[in-house]
């Protein structure tokens, strides 16, 4: 057989890789199409974009009406942004709906290269990955968010509060009821929220929560690859709080509540993902025991890492 039939024997399947991968990207792109046009479906008279915006801006608007706004407004202030705003939900969201089928095309162009206790291993990881992350992004939309909004919007009201007093304390006799118009020289405060904004910070707290909801999965995937153990994740266990400490600093308000909720929550997940790595080490075990690898009086430690595997 001559070189350059070699070559084209060599090159043919890559092609017909090539051609599967492009036929799994368009499925997926156009899957996630649909996801983004389901959202511009209208029901009950606005688009189904509308109702999730109201749903996410919730927290805020339930702020507003415990600090005493009776009617929450938020505003726009540019003509195009109100229409961004919703196709940046539909894209975010569309994706969310079309991750099923673009999960499953991955992973059909993924499997045929690999074995069936790779298959077996790597497919509960896949289908974990975002049940986590929709909890993350539940914790953050429910219990984080609220407390963020309480935090920012309650403390521009205590400004105003002081602003009140300090300005004017000869209008606060016993059991006088402070308004702006009892300290006319105190200014009055006001929030107007631009939606994009409002949505904004929102969005960042649930992709910042179901990202850390993200750890059991990575880490316990790495732990069955044998890339960390639980003796070493529990040997770094003082580093890993620091860190902790560190990125609920960054991605709350600051909000000494707030963070220690986050800290608690991630730490928390981080002891999980030591306790499942555990578990994944001792299946390994028992597995790696009958198949005669080790007697029960021999250290893991000593053998290969390709026996690990």
């Amino acid at each position: 057989m001559s070189q350059s039939e070699n070559l084209d024997d060599s090159t043919a399947p890559l092609i017909e890789h090539l051609a599967e991968l492009r036929t799994r990207l368009i499925r997926s792109v156009i899957a996630f199409i649909i996801g983004i046009t389901v959202f511009f479906i209208p029901i009950q008279g606005d688009f189904i974009a509308v109702h999730v915006l109201n749903f996410l801006m919730a927290p805020i608007v339930d702020t507003l009406r415990d600090l005493g706004d009776p009617s929450p407004t938020l505003q726009y202030t540019s003509p195009q942004e109100y229409l961004f705003t919703l196709f940046r939900i539909s894209m975010v969201f569309g994706f969310a709906l079309a991750f099923p089928v673009i999960g499953y095309q991955m992973w059909r162009f993924v499997a045929p290269g690999l074995y069936r206790q790779e298959k077996n291993a790597f497919l509960p990881f896949l289908v974990a990955s975002p049940v986590m992350f929709l909890l993350g992004a539940s914790f953050a939309q429910f219990v984080v968010t609220p407390l963020a909004m309480a935090f920012f919007l309650g403390f521009a009201d205590v400004s105003s509060v002081l602003a009140i007093v300090f300005g004017n304390p000869e209008a606060l006799p016993d059991g006088t009821v402070i308004t702006p118009e009892t300290a006319s020289d105190a200014p009055t405060i006001t929030f107007f929220g631009k939606v994009n904004e409002s949505l904004d910070i929102t969005l960042k707290f649930i992709m910042a929560f179901g990202l850390c909801f993200q750890l059991p999965v990575l880490l316990t995937l790495m732990g069955k690859a044998g890339l960390v153990s639980s003796e070493g994740l529990g040997n770094v266990r003082k580093y890993a709080m620091v860190g902790i400490l560190v990125l609920a600093a960054v991605v709350t308000p600051p909000d000494v509540v707030t963070q220690l909720i986050l800290f608690t929550v991630v730490y928390g997940l981080y002891e999980v993902s030591i306790w499942l790595v555990r578990r994944v080490e001792k299946k390994r075990d028992a597995k790696l025991r009958e198949e005669g690898y080790f007697d029960d009086d021999e250290d893991l430690s000593d053998l290969p890492e390709e026996d690990l595997k």
